[in-house]
């Protein structure tokens, strides 16, 4: 039994890295694909947003000179890199029917985000990876992941990271963190827990979305919290 039915996974591509600084984990792809599979095959509808951290980074960008617009759109076509790739791996898993959607125009490469046809994919039981963001600068995959969340009419934005849900302080730094099991948006915001980016966490406040921040690299979790296991943190109104 599904707890949630229709789910918009947020990846970031840092995690694709593993253990290196730029560049894919063999590894990492293959578990996302296991457990995407596991996903598909318990009947969930999903749709993934993933980030391009692991080819791009602001920083970076911006050391480099570069000016905030061409810095987030090479982003943004890094994301395009990442969701080919983890498309490509989970077809070589078989039994996934998949489809890239992207929000910047290149038919060649993936089919144009158009949320009608996004929406009838998922009903088709096809995995849906959304790409390069929104298609405009100055705003992050998080806040793609909130917005694409709320057009298809998801369950739960679901965000994927390396650490086990959310705490008060970074917990690979300070012993005494203290992790959350639930925190309402209000709380999340007011006391910058880092949730996901301001405005995201508005977006899926003021259109009552609720996110779960787990630990994607466990194999089984994904699976896990669609079922409503007790993993990760709850973020919400309530």
């Amino acid at each position: 039994m599904l707890k949630y039915k229709r789910i918009l996974l947020k990846l970031s591509g840092e995690a694709l890295a593993g253990d290196k600084e730029f560049g894919y984990s063999d590894e990492v792809l293959n578990s996302f694909a296991r457990q995407i599979k596991q996903i598909h095959e318990a009947g969930a509808e999903l749709a993934i947003v993933i980030g391009g951290g692991n080819i791009m980074r602001g920083k970076f960008a911006e050391e480099a000179g570069m000016d905030r617009s061409t810095g987030d759109t090479m982003g943004m076509l890094a994301t395009v890199m990442n969701a080919l790739a983890l498309q490509n791996t989970i077809e070589k898993i078989g039994g996934v029917p998949t489809r890239v959607l992207t929000a910047i125009n290149m038919p060649q490469v993936a089919e144009p985000y158009i949320r009608r046809r996004a929406i009838r994919h998922l009903e088709k039981g096809r995995v849906v990876i959304f790409a390069a963001g929104v298609g405009n600068p100055y705003f992050t995959t998080d806040s793609g992941g909130a917005l694409r969340s709320i057009e298809i009419n998801a369950d739960i934005l679901a965000k994927g990271t390396n650490v086990d849900g959310v705490y008060d302080k970074d917990p690979n730094k300070f012993d005494d963190a203290v992790k959350y099991e639930k925190v309402s948006f209000t709380e999340a915001l007011t006391k910058n827990l880092k949730i996901m980016d301001a405005t995201a966490l508005s977006l899926c406040r003021e259109n009552n979305m609720p996110i779960i921040v787990f630990n994607a690299l466990e194999d089984g979790n994904m699976l896990r919290f669609v079922k409503g296991e007790n993993i990760g943190t709850l973020v919400s109104n309530d």
